[in-house]
């Protein structure tokens, strides 16, 4: 319970200290939303005070942080600079798809690099294990958005097996089972791309720790008790990978609502990554503080989730 309530004072202290850095950083950038407007000679001074004064910026640095805190505490993240609409539906609104694509991705990126990974390394300098290595260099130098237009070429183009871009066919209506079957089947080549992307320094990553275990002396041990494959993956491999991989898993937390601002442009996909960019380039306050504080809340949430689950396999580490 101890434990409990410091991971709990340690997200809330964090996220104080991230929210002010963030806050000052933001506000400190050169140019602002209203910089455009100063420059538009049909604008006048007094009508660029009057928006300022709409959105709460007429005011002290510390009364705009206090009042964002206060607003932050009831999920309230403010108003949208350029939709005018509330941050926390813009959010909402573009968060299922962002999610639908990074966790499907993430989920098949895990289990292949485990595979891929703990394969490479028992057949260690043979021919598979190249072969995996290659792979993994292939994934880590391939640009992402070259192999999407190279995608959309050959399959889109060429053969006409996928759409182009979107999320759903013009003559697809409501939301049954056909609604959802065209859009995963719109989703195919972007997904496809994100799992290629992420498997290689992942492969890489876990075959390096698979080998370190293949040397040690309780691995040695067990091989010479007569233990099968099956059972050294099982109750010597596995479990000592587990470790690492539940603190790559906390950490890729935050990473479920980044979308891919690359990916996202070609692919017309109106996600979390595209809508990030645009905040940004066009200073909007409200969206990108509103989306930094749920990132930051996320990998937070993330790091102490790992620690107690990590607690949970390794009752020592509690005492260390």
């Amino acid at each position: 319970m101890n434990v409990f309530i410091k991971k709990i004072s340690y997200i809330f202290g964090m996220l104080l200290l991230i929210s002010i850095i963030s806050f000052l950083a933001i506000h400190a950038a050169p140019n602002s939303f209203f910089g455009a407007g100063e420059l538009n000679p049909n604008m006048t001074p007094e009508a660029i005070e009057k928006l300022k004064a709409v959105y709460g910026l007429d005011k002290p640095l510390l009364t705009q942080y206090t009042d964002w805190v206060s607003n932050m505490v009831q999920l309230n993240f403010g108003i949208s600079f350029v939709s005018g609409g509330d941050v926390a539906s813009e959010i909402l609104k573009r968060l299922p798809i962002t999610l639908t694509i990074n966790i499907t991705s993430l989920v098949f990126v895990f289990i292949l690099s485990l595979y891929l990974g703990i394969k490479a390394a028992l057949n260690y300098e043979k021919k598979s294990d190249l072969a995996i290595r290659q792979l993994s260099l292939l994934s880590f130098s391939m640009p992402s958005f070259y192999l999407a237009l190279l995608l959309i070429i050959i399959f889109s183009v060429n053969f006409k097996l996928f759409p182009i871009a979107g999320l759903h066919s013009v003559d697809i209506e409501g939301e049954g089972l056909s609604y959802y079957l065209d859009m995963l089947w719109h989703l195919v080549l972007p997904i496809s791309i994100m799992i290629f992307g992420g498997l290689g320094s992942m492969i890489i990553y876990i075959r390096s720790l698979t080998l370190e275990i293949l040397k040690s002396d309780y691995y040695y041990f067990a091989r010479s008790r007569g233990l099968s494959t099956k059972q050294l993956l099982r109750y010597y491999i596995l479990p000592n990978l587990l470790p690492p991989i539940v603190t790559l898993l906390g950490l890729s937390l935050p990473a479920l609502i980044g979308g891919s601002v690359i990916l996202e442009s070609i692919f017309g996909i109106d996600g979390m990554g595209q809508f990030f960019y645009i905040s940004a380039l066009s200073r909007d306050y409200p969206t990108i503080m509103g989306i930094l504080m749920i990132s930051a809340f996320l990998t937070l949430l993330g790091n102490v989730i790992a620690d107690l689950i990590l607690l949970k396999l390794n009752p020592y580490m509690h005492k260390a």
